[in-house]
């Protein structure tokens, strides 16, 4: 019960704050639907709104074809190394989104070194929706690729064995065998993507220039302006397109058939030297774009003066630690993910156990089910404006929370709530129910079968969850950007701060920073997992044959 009061407190009564805050004026008074009239009347509507829905199209037109072939080249040929090309897929996941802005506009932007080759392309400049597109497919591409490689992980190897019979070309085979038996991991990928791109703040306002999408107005409205009621207006509007792109995605999945049965038989892909030779060269070519844009930062990071003076400094790390304040914002970084590792797998994990392995409360189950997955369609920007109004209420009791770490904390947690909870259900749905029956059968506590039989199984699922929660608590900027103080400054949020003020190089020493430590904890916890494993996880292993 505890999880729906909190579900209830830190996510659906924010909304509703919204909600009520975009029929109010300015003195609280109700006027109905005039802030939308007067929203929809502006120019900047139509401008936003178009400029939102041509960013977030091209950007899943551009992401989800490359994402496809990426991972039919690791799942569908027999290329060399796929391990290390999957992991290469998935280092932008690691960084925020403002490092892959950073590293275009050390490439192609007034001083880039590769700015001539833009007329190449029919461009006259990065800044805008070329930059917009191009960084924010660098951010989308891995979630896109792990959607895809499930996809196409399974398949009825009899389907193309009957279309060999019959003498069916490569061609045809792709278009009506794989083509059709991945669509559903194609959209759902699309709207992945289409929902990133909509709410993405950080890309558009370092690379962005003048192109105004509606994550930058409701910005401008709430700090620029302190006009509540209108930015709650554009964080409704923007919740629309996410909750489509959600619906979309519910509705394909429930029309989605299995792809295997009893009777099928797992395809295994044939050695092909022309296919095989262009996937392995598309990879590598992905690959290797992937690591320059990472490379570009780091490697802009330790420049002295860009493009002017190439020589190696640490001077962009000192400026930002000691003379920007840099340090307590990466300390603070660090003391939220902590805490959401630690508190986001604990309540996660404790919640789906509820859920999924306890009685009673027949009549609350279904709306906490609802609202765990709400989250996943509530843009950042959106859950941080309803987190300012409702508890920034002065008559609201909770409102000592406001500009502490612990909102911070809590507003991370649920905007990523909805993917660890799938992960921490789909755990417990592998564990029978009669672990619990049997257990109080013999009156032994919940709590004990939980702790020494629930948690050691399903391990390794709450070690994924908690380095999940770090790594986006390191690198989110929209749900956190309303809610720092001058005490709870953030490292991501510092790197739109250092970039404003013109020090680009100490943007990209912070940005590279997170990388590393995302990366480092990353590894500590496989390898910690591997110990735990060890461990706690001896029935997993085959006993000795006599």
């Amino acid at each position: 019960m505890l999880v729906a009061v909190a579900l209830f407190v830190f996510m659906t009564a924010p909304l509703a704050a919204i909600l009520l805050r975009s029929l109010e004026d300015r003195d609280g008074a109700f006027v109905g639907l005039a802030n939308f009239a007067q929203y929809f009347a502006s120019p900047a509507f139509s401008r936003s709104a178009g400029n939102t829905l041509t960013f977030a199209l091209l950007t899943t037109l551009l992401t989800v074809p490359l994402a496809f072939a990426f991972a039919f080249a690791i799942q569908r040929s027999c290329i060399g190394a796929k391990w290390l090309w999957r992991n290469i897929a998935l280092v932008p996941i690691l960084a925020p989104s403002l490092l892959a802005a950073l590293s275009f506009i050390y490439l192609f932007g007034n001083q880039g070194i590769l700015k001539d080759v833009l007329p190449w392309f029919g461009l006259t400049t990065i800044y805008g929706l070329p930059g917009m597109v191009l960084s924010m497919t660098f951010s989308a591409f891995p979630h896109a690729v792990m959607i895809m490689l499930a996809s196409l992980s399974l398949s009825d190897a009899r389907l193309y064995e009957a279309a060999d019979s019959m003498a069916t070309s490569e061609w045809r085979k792709f278009v009506t065998i794989t083509l059709p038996g991945a669509r559903y991991g194609m959209i759902s990928a699309a709207m992945v993507v289409f929902t990133m791109a909509v709410s993405e703040f950080g890309v558009p306002k370092v690379i962005g220039a003048n192109y105004s999408v509606l994550a930058i107005d409701i910005y401008k409205q709430v700090i620029g302006q302190q006009n509540f009621q209108i930015g709650a207006v554009v964080g409704l509007i923007l919740l629309v397109p996410a909750l489509v792109a959600f619906f979309v995605d519910h509705a394909v999945r429930v029309r989605q058939k299995a792809l295997l049965t009893a009777r099928s038989v797992p395809y295994v892909p044939r050695p092909s030297p022309v296919r095989d030779r262009l996937m392995l060269a598309f990879v590598m070519l992905m690959s290797a774009a992937m690591l320059v844009v990472i490379g570009m930062a780091v490697f802009g990071s330790f420049v002295r003066v860009w493009p002017y003076n190439l020589s190696f400094t640490f001077n962009h790390y000192t400026y930002g630690f000691e003379e920007a304040g840099v340090e307590n914002a990466y300390r603070n970084s660090l003391t939220m993910a902590a805490w959401c590792a630690v508190v986001g797998a604990s309540l996660t994990f404790a919640g789906a156990y509820w859920l999924e392995k306890t009685r009673g409360a027949n009549l609350v189950r279904p709306l906490v089910r609802l609202q765990a997955m709400m989250p996943m369609a509530i843009p950042g920007l959106v859950l941080g404006i309803g987190y300012i109004l409702f508890f920034n209420h002065p008559a609201n009791p909770l409102n000592v929370l406001y500009g502490t770490m612990a909102i911070l904390v809590l507003s991370t947690i649920i905007h990523f709530y909805s993917s660890s909870h799938l992960t921490a259900v789909t755990a417990l749905k592998q564990l029978d129910n009669e672990f619990e029956s049997v257990s109080a059968s013999l009156k032994v506590p919940f709590y004990k079968t939980f702790w020494r039989v629930t948690v050691p199984v399903c391990l390794p699922s709450i070690i994924d969850i908690s380095r999940y929660y770090f790594v986006n608590a390191m690198t989110t900027i929209s749900a956190v950007v309303f809610l720092y103080s001058p005490k709870t400054m953030l490292a991501a949020i510092s790197i739109v701060q250092l970039d404003e003020a013109g020090a680009i190089g100490s943007a990209a020493a912070m940005a590279t920073l997170i990388v590393a430590t995302s990366g480092v904890v990353t590894l500590l916890s496989f390898a910690v997992e591997g110990w735990l494993l060890r461990r706690t996880q001896g029935w997993r292993r085959a006993a000795p044959t006599r």
